[in-house]
């Protein structure tokens, strides 16, 4: 009884230290509809609500419907559906599509947090899911953002969710910061989808140097304990290699706790107190550490989901004027490899980017990671070249199962 009781009273103490909101912008997934298994108003998440552009989200649905035709389709009908779809999306920016009777939109959903009076962002509450046993391991396996969950607007809310939702139905953008048509979608919205279903919580890392703001330095996570995995692998492994404490080349055992031999003094102590402060993660539920001037904080992330008539939300659109090239080269040196590993790359592209002319034809999802991941690897052509090679032969022996 005791147990249930905090459960219900801790979110009004929460809501009481945290008073007012801090709003980041838009995220994008997929929900799908099946007349057959989800009744009623009911949709389900298929891709994570944790994307930044509509096109990710596109991108990761033909993957999805890619890889069902490829490992899971019974029939030649049913594997020509699926792939018709795929083409669809590679060509179009649909924001939704019938596959096999199975209704699919891309969704969005808006990101904010929860602030004290200071401009604190809420930490995680002592409800929030934790795992009995932390598991600190890297190649851990964790639970993934959204995995399984039902959207259903008519399902049973405590007193202090519906309140929640209803002070919350009004939102919308305000200010001179944003562009016109923004603020026009925005208020739109509230009048074309009156209501708001809250999604579950979710985590990620923030941090901030001096009394600067406070600004994301990872991507959501299922739980709290999963930020502060992902917190203790960056102070300890990624931040030393990006300080050039140690060789990007060195082991992958070696980090801030066991560093390489011939560590100068100097090097040694800013690694310690690296170490020292992802040690600090380790004890206990720690979500907040500093280590060479700047704090790093476990946030609790909120999403709500807009819901008119006809279900969830779908991008808006002024959405399109962020859903295309995110990262342009600005060294043309870095271009001129790109267009060495792909010719018929006629400009920067990124996995946001929506399907683009290419000799007359769609710009394809693997051809735009493919380009990507050649990208990240180096500027060096062997290497460009050898993963180009290496997933354009992936692609074609996949394609040729598929025939």
């Amino acid at each position: 009884m005791g147990v249930s009781w905090y459960a219900l009273t801790e979110p009004v103490s929460a809501s009481q230290r945290h008073s007012a909101l801090a709003v980041r912008g838009p995220l994008f997934g997929v929900a799908a509809q099946d007349g057959d298994r989800d009744g009623g108003r009911r949709w389900r998440v298929v891709v994570e609500v944790t994307h930044g552009c509509p096109q990710q989200a596109r991108d990761v649905l033909n993957s999805q419907l890619w890889f069902r035709a490829k490992d899971q389709a019974k029939t030649r009908q049913e594997r020509r559906a699926l792939l018709a779809a795929v083409a669809r999306l590679e060509k179009e920016s649909v924001d939704e599509l019938t596959v096999l009777g199975v209704r699919y939109r891309v969704v969005r959903a808006e990101e904010y947090a929860a602030v004290d009076e200071h401009g604190g962002i809420e930490t995680p509450r002592p409800t929030d899911p934790e795992p009995l046993t932390p598991d600190w391991s890297p190649g851990a396996r964790s639970p993934r953002v959204d995995d399984g969950l039902v959207l259903d607007p008519d399902a049973p809310l405590s007193p202090l969710q519906a309140a929640e939702r209803v002070a919350l139905r009004p939102l919308a953008y305000s200010g001179t910061s944003f562009p016109g048509p923004v603020l026009a979608d925005s208020a739109r919205a509230v009048e074309s989808h009156p209501d708001v279903l809250l999604m579950s919580a979710a985590f990620l890392i923030v941090e901030r140097s001096g009394n600067g703001p406070w600004s994301p330095g990872s991507g959501l996570q299922a739980t709290a304990h999963d930020a502060r995995r992902t917190l203790d692998f960056a102070l300890t492994w990624m931040e030393p290699r990006t300080r050039g404490l140690i060789p990007y080349d060195a082991d992958n055992t070696v980090d801030a706790r066991r560093p390489p031999t011939g560590t100068t003094d100097a090097a040694a102590a800013e690694l310690r107190e690296l170490a020292e402060a992802a040690d600090r993660l380790r004890a206990g539920r720690c979500d907040q550490v500093e280590a060479h001037g700047t704090v790093y904080r476990i946030a609790r992330s909120r999403r709500l989901l807009r819901w008119g008539p006809d279900g969830p939300e779908s991008p808006r659109l002024s959405a399109t004027a962020s859903s295309g090239v995110w990262h342009r080269f600005r060294d043309e040196s870095t271009l001129s490899d790109a267009r060495r590993v792909a010719p018929w790359l006629t400009r920067a592209v990124s996995p946001c980017a929506p399907p683009t002319a290419r000799d007359g034809g769609p710009l394809g999802y693997f051809e735009r990671v493919q380009i990507w991941l050649a990208l990240r690897i180096g500027r060096a052509q062997s290497d460009c070249l050898e993963v180009w090679g290496g997933l354009a032969w992936a692609d074609s022996c996949a394609a040729q199962s598929l025939s």
